[in-house]
């Protein structure tokens, strides 16, 4: 009989990106090719207790990294890069490739991490092709709030696949180079298997603010401010950076830069000719008490409210050399990301009480973001017209309503695939369905200089520490006998506040010594017996005195 061969499928594959907002990672493979688009980050949520970052699972690359042929980069924001150090080490340095700005942000992130001579950082101009295994690939210009941004279209061998990046249609953009309908039409032409378009805006109406008109608005702020302008951006953000710089010169203000990743974007950014300015504008932050305050701009790190960021050092009144006072008009020139919520609000709350005047969104669009709205997300479908699509870059929420776009403009809903992150969408002679098998998916998570080291059951210690404290009891025991030698000693930590708990720390010790009463020789040895035992005495005795559970932590010092 002759030989029967199983034809092969392609297979896409996000691993993060898809129920969050960051993390940003898609795999598209074929056979013995694997392609990765984006490699990014997220920040940690509120329940992610001393996290630094999230980045994605990766169990499944590591096991096929010999498959893997390259990793294009969409542009270069964090949520899209910043997964690069921690995960390149671990699938064997496979090339990355970008463009030129692209590329200078993720060196200069690397020269920190002391990588920058392991990894093949290989630049593209738009207009370029790539063959990475199977598949070509090409590029199209779109716009975002960072120049140098592409969607990608890869040829495979069951069609082509779009890849939008993220995305907005402006025809007035900060860098002067508008998105490449031509080659989006093109890629219509050919005719498009599968479309994955950004979601991140997907639940607003209208089409995306143009950067023209919030430079209009910035200009405005400025004519009106009396003292100071302090803007807090993202560091990446260079298009609205270039803005702020703008009207500084226009109104006659010199520039300072407040925090170690603005000013290691704004160096790459001008070295690359992204960022044009005269240099006699910028003046050292030592220097500003030389100027009026109506005679200073600063541009500073902390628009999302992190701890140590520049704005928020400022709102705190420990920032070295800039104290807030009456008069001070602060920008927050950002969309918070989600979970960042409460941290922005607490920080504006510490300007407001030092007599600044605080502009975010809610008072005045000073902040349009880079993601196109409902429109835009139409147009870019009606431009592409894909047999299949695919919403990304979003929470469930606004995957369901971009999915919810497409079949309002002709696309089948049972063409439309709304996918959780591992999930595989896999593609033979042209029919697409969700594969049953699925792959390791979730976060993996930084902590300081650890990756990986804290997972669920230390997230999960954390939690309870935080909500109910711990309880330590230290038990010194007879070896022979199993018998308290004296009385245990209790220790209190987030619980309860031991001077005024004496009863209570009383009772406790008593449930310990009932425990070890009843119990016989045949235990002396049997340590996580013992310390089983007490932790389910004492939490059932404390939660029904206090209806709290905190960690019970026993200790067996045996003698």
């Amino acid at each position: 009989m002759p030989e029967t061969t199983t034809k092969k499928s392609l297979r896409v594959i996000p691993l993060g990106g898809l129920e969050e907002v960051g993390n940003n990672m898609m795999l598209i493979e074929y056979d013995q090719d694997i392609l990765i688009i984006d490699m990014g980050f997220m920040f940690p949520s509120e329940e992610m207790l001393g996290v630094d970052y999230a980045i994605p699972d990766i169990r499944y690359l590591e096991k096929n990294q010999n498959k893997i042929r390259g990793i294009i980069i969409t542009h270069g924001h964090l949520d899209h890069t910043g997964g690069i150090p921690y995960i390149l080490p671990k699938i064997g340095y496979p090339p990355v490739f970008g463009t030129k700005l692209t590329c200078g942000l993720i060196k200069e992130r690397l020269e920190e991490f002391k990588m920058h001579k392991k990894i093949s950082l290989n630049i593209f101009d738009p207009k370029d092709s790539l063959k990475l295994g199977v598949f070509i690939i090409e590029f199209f210009r779109v716009n975002h709030n960072i120049p140098d941004g592409v969607g990608v279209g890869i040829l495979t061998p069951e069609g082509l696949v779009v890849h939008t990046g993220d995305f907005k249609f402006d025809y007035t953009p900060q860098d002067q180079k508008p998105t490449d309908f031509t080659k989006i039409a093109e890629f219509s032409s050919k005719g498009v298997l599968v479309a994955c378009s950004d979601s991140t805006n997907a639940e607003e109406p209208g089409y995306a603010i143009p950067e023209k008109k919030i430079e209009e608005v910035i200009d405005d702020i400025f004519d009106d401010a009396k003292g100071r302008i302090i803007v807090a951006t993202f560091s990446s953000l260079l298009s609205r950076i270039q803005q702020i710089i703008n009207a500084s010169i226009n109104h006659d203000r010199k520039i300072t830069i407040s925090g170690l990743s603005m000013q290691k974007s704004i160096e790459v950014g001008t070295r690359l000719g992204y960022l044009k300015f005269p240099k006699e504008y910028f003046v050292p932050l030592n220097r500003i008490k030389n100027y009026k305050d109506n005679q200073i701009t600063i541009i500073a790190t902390g628009s999302q409210g992190n701890e140590y960021a520049a704005l928020s050092r400022m709102s705190r009144g420990e920032h070295r050399e800039i104290k807030i006072k009456k008069g001070d008009t602060v920008i927050l020139s950002s969309s918070p990301i989600p979970g960042n919520e409460r941290a922005i609000h607490a920080v504006m709350d510490n300007l407001y009480r030092q007599g600044a005047r605080v502009l975010y969104k809610k008072i005045m669009d000073v902040h349009t973001g880079g993601h196109g709205r409902q429109e835009d997300l139409k147009l870019m479908l009606s431009l592409l017209q894909p047999k299949y699509f695919i919403p990304i870059h979003g929470e469930h929420h606004m995957l369901v309503a971009h999915a919810n776009l497409a079949e309002s403009i002709g696309i089948p809903q049972e063409n439309t695939f709304i996918m959780d992150n591992g999930q595989i969408l896999e593609i033979k002679s042209g029919q697409a369905k969700i594969a049953s098998e699925k792959i390791p998916a979730g976060f993996t998570l930084i902590d300081g200089l650890g990756v990986g080291d804290v997972g669920n059951i230390v997230l999960r210690d954390r939690q309870v520490l935080a909500k109910d404290g711990m309880v330590v009891i230290i038990c010194e025991i007879d070896s022979d006998q199993a018998k308290l030698i004296k009385e245990p000693n209790v220790i209190s930590r987030g619980f309860v506040y031991m001077k005024k708990s004496g009863r209570l720390i009383h009772q406790i010790k008593r449930e310990v010594e009932k425990l070890f009463s009843g119990r016989g020789k045949e235990y002396s040895t049997d340590f996580p017996d013992m310390k089983a035992s007490i932790r389910d005495r004492v939490g059932a005795f404390i939660f029904k005195k206090t209806e709290r559970r905190p960690m019970i932590l026993p200790v067996i010092i045996e003698v």
